[in-house]
């Protein structure tokens, strides 16, 4: 513990930044160079504080300590976003670690000193069982499946339910609360969660392979729940597996190489193996596998013509399951809900009859599983419209009908071409009464017919077809995914209309820091058209680097358009504090096919040079200003002050 304090305090490692492609491996190691030494030695100290325990003569069971130890994380976990992240910057944050670490030692020294000065354990009459190898695997899959389906959850969640601010916490913190009851002394909330576990991961998991949501919150808590159930339930299977207090140690340290297992399968195997979460059904499978097969009514224990006919009526019901299950593939869940809850439940009540048959129960969520939006998702990943990165899921879909191909991610459109005669229409946030479309098409009268034009992200492409003859473009684009999309002619914007553009791969804001002062005329920051927001693109460092970047005269534009974050006081207290001028632009785009409704922020060095561009146009209005508002900065940015809390809460209820 002493030797790991000499890492603190807590610091990002100067490691380079990774090749495109290699951002999977790239980030563990960031996090094992920066914190691996503390996060390790933080780790390890809570299963000996538990051996030392089981060591005293008069202890007992020392078992409760590890639920007392997650509930423990589940506060912090909690206690971060609300409390440490709004109130303390990243350096404050950093050094109160410290001291909490100093704190720390300070009492792992003074429970040595007591383990030193206590009574030795009597000796055992007989020696502890040993453990096998069986025993061992069944602790490493037990650890390993909960794991891996909270990450997979979180996924699932962000990519087609809806992506709710702060939503990576609640799996999280359900996972670690699921070892409360699973490793609790009182065995009855345990106990209750294993009985109900059969029938809510075949309704529950049932839906594991939906991938067209509409962003409904039902889905999102029957999701959160089957993780709660399955965890519960698995680590209640790893507390009666567990071996005498002896032999405790090495039963944490499988635990935890399970755990690791199953996080490595998800967040990196994964993304590199399947083009869409298929991990989340197949983490759902292998815990039905692995969950406990209690028989309904003990039908099992009936013998001759009872027990055939039983079997018989099993089979029937399972029959039935595969019938519904190719009825629910015409059906859709919006249209038809009565039916589809009908057959879900049908199909559920078929599971849990076959309890005590592994293999059947299994056999059931999988056609439970296809027949609720698994056969549409297979599908679309046979036919070559998903790609996935390091970064996100992309699925490209052709709308023959309207003549329209859509880029989205997950519940969130990224862009759209038309694939007839408009295809070089600009279409989504990007149309002709947008605030970028306005800049880019007064360029030429505000910096001449060879301005330099600057993108901070790719998507489609769209806004490639804004060039004019004698402009430079250069885009940046931290996804080679993305890039492909537009190299591969799936979307042409940017061969049709700027085959010359040069695309920089990497991190805008590091990209920029390379390039020489002045380089663009206009530059548009377009990164914040998805829920997830990437604050260290709109900190005051940040803007630093679009200044260095911009010419003097230059123009930025920032797209804030977003549905539970209100970016703009935010932005707004930025540039007051940086001097700069602001006019924010917001298009409803009203009744017009192909086009979506954007707000767009344009940013110059003072207002004369705002001037320019907003002349004659009454569409342009100040900057929300909210007395208060802190800006954000690489040193302090909470996203809890711009949360647009009654979106969030009108799309929970």
């Amino acid at each position: 513990l002493i030797i790991a304090a000499t890492t603190l305090p807590i610091h990002l490692a100067a490691l380079a930044p990774p090749a495109p492609g290699r951002e999977a491996l790239w980030v563990p190691w960031l996090f094992a160079a920066s914190i691996g030494p503390v996060f390790l030695l933080v780790s390890a100290q809570a299963p000996l504080m538990q051996r030392w325990f089981s060591a005293h003569p008069a202890a007992g069971e020392p078992w409760a300590l590890y639920a007392a130890s997650n509930l423990g994380s589940f506060a912090g976990l909690i206690a971060y976003p609300l409390l440490a992240e709004p109130l303390l910057s990243v350096r404050a944050q950093t050094w109160a670690w410290s001291a909490g670490y100093a704190l720390l030692i300070a009492w792992v020294a003074a429970a040595a000193w007591a383990r030193w000065t206590a009574p030795a354990a009597p000796t055992r009459a007989e020696p502890a069982q040993a453990v096998g190898a069986k025993r061992v695997l069944a602790w490493l899959a037990l650890a390993a499946v909960p794991s891996g389906l909270m990450l997979s959850t979180t996924t699932h969640l962000t990519t087609d339910i809806f992506a709710m601010p702060l939503l990576w916490v609640i799996p999280l913190g359900l996972y670690l609360l699921s070892f409360v009851p699973a490793f609790s002394d009182r065995r009855a909330l345990a106990n209750a969660t294993q009985r109900a576990a059969a029938p809510i991961v075949l309704l529950a998991g049932g839906m594991a392979m939906g991938s067209r949501s509409s962003g409904s919150i039902a889905l999102a808590l029957a999701s959160v729940v089957l993780l709660f159930v399955v965890a519960v339930t698995l680590h209640a299977r790893l507390y009666a597996l567990r071996p005498d207090p002896s032999r405790l140690t090495l039963f944490y340290l499988v635990m935890a190489a399970g755990g690791a297992l199953g996080g490595a399968f998800t967040a990196l195997v994964a993304p590199l193996a399947f083009d869409w979460v298929w991990e989340h059904p197949l983490l759902v499978v292998a815990a039905a596998l692995l969950l406990p097969q209690t028989p309904l009514l003990g039908w099992t224990r009936l013998e001759g013509m009872s027990r055939a006919m039983v079997v018989a009526t099993v089979l029937a019901l399972v029959a039935l399951a595969g019938f519904a299950a190719w009825i629910m593939l015409g059906l859709d869940p919006e249209d038809d809900r009565l039916l589809v809850l009908f057959l879900a439940l049908a199909m559920a009540f078929s599971g849990v009859m076959v309890l005590g048959r592994r293999w059947a129960f299994v056999a059931v969520l999988a056609l439970t599983m296809i027949g609720r939006g698994g056969f549409d998702t297979l599908e679309t990943s046979l036919s070559g419209a998903r790609s996935r990165s390091y970064f996100g899921i992309y699925t490209v879909r052709d709308y023959p009908e309207s003549h329209q191909r859509m880029l989205s991610h997950g519940t969130t459109l990224h862009g759209m071409q038309y694939t007839d005669a408009r295809s070089r229409r600009p279409t989504t946030y990007y149309g002709p009464n947008s605030g970028v479309g306005l800049a880019l098409a007064r360029a030429p009268a505000l910096f001449g017919p060879n301005a330099r034009i600057g993108v901070v992200g790719l998507g489609t492409g769209t806004l490639a077809c804004w060039k004019q003859p004698g402009q430079r473009w250069t885009f940046f684009e931290i996804d080679r995914a993305v890039l492909a999309l537009s190299r591969s002619r799936r979307f042409t914007y940017l061969d049709d209309c700027a085959p010359d553009a040069t695309v920089r791969l990497g991190d805008a804001r590091l990209e920029l820091g390379k390039l020489p002062p002045a380089s663009f005329d206009v530059l548009a920051i377009d990164a914040f058209s998805s829920d997830a927001i990437p604050l260290h693109l709109l900190t005051e460092e940040a803007l630093r680097v679009y200044g260095r970047a911009l010419a003097p005269d230059g123009l930025l534009m920032v797209h804030i358009s977003n549905r539970y974050f209100e970016l703009e006081p935010q932005l707004s207290a930025s540039l007051a504090r940086a001097g700069w001028a602001g006019r924010v632009l917001t298009d409803t785009a009203a009744h017009q096919q192909g086009l979506s409704a954007s707000v767009w922020v344009a940013v110059a060095r003072d207002e004369a040079r705002l001037a320019r561009l907003t002349r004659g146009e009454d569409k342009w209005k100040p900057l929300l200003n909210q007395p208060g508002t802190r800006p954000w900065s690489d040193d302090h940015a909470s996203i809890l002050a711009a949360v647009r809390w009654r979106n969030l809460i009108g799309k929970v209820f």
